[in-house]
């Protein structure tokens, strides 16, 4: 890195470095493109961009630092903003609202401050898969416009410990 680097890095009023803002695998499981979810509100991306992961475990947690917005009645999705003003959407399986919240326990509420790994939601991923339509479920970035480019990654995660999106504002 050049000492330009430097100076532009220091006058910058973007608290991240060039490299992007990590969000962090909000439940475990396997990656998956979010054109493979078996809705066209996702797969077309029209509620945003992002990804989906095939779960594994049983709970959801905060993929960063941020702030809870809303909490579906139902348990199944929610809404987080980021410190530093990402805005994501996480929607367990597809069809699961009409499970009227039956497989879901809230653990933490709408307006609550969260760091990294707190946990949210948890879930009976047993009951899920016989019950719901799928269970892949979409990790979404709800204010793309703000957002100048998304890094996608692939393969298996474990919550709160890898990295499923760098994000560049």
């Amino acid at each position: 890195m050049g000492l330009f680097d430097k100076l532009k890095r220091m006058v910058s009023d973007e608290s991240v470095d060039s490299s992007g803002i990590d969000i962090f695998a909000p439940l475990s499981g396997e990656l998956v493109a979010i054109e493979e979810v078996p809705d066209v509100v996702f797969a077309e991306k029209i509620v945003g961009d992002g990804i989906a992961i095939k779960p594994s475990g049983n709970k959801i947690v905060a993929p960063f630092n941020g702030t809870i917005g809303k909490i579906f009645e139902t348990n199944h999705a929610f809404s987080i903003t980021s410190d530093s003003g990402i805005e994501l959407f996480v929607h367990f399986g597809i069809d699961t609202v009409e499970l009227k919240g039956e497989g879901f326990t809230r653990i933490a509420a709408e307006g609550q401050q969260v760091t990294t790994g707190d946990p949210i939601i948890e879930f009976d991923l047993a009951l899920l898969e016989a019950k719901a339509k799928s269970t892949l479920t979409p990790i979404v970035i709800s204010n793309m416009d703000e957002i100048k480019e998304i890094t996608k990654h692939t393969g298996a995660v474990n919550l709160a410990a890898d990295v499923i999106l760098t994000v560049r504002k």
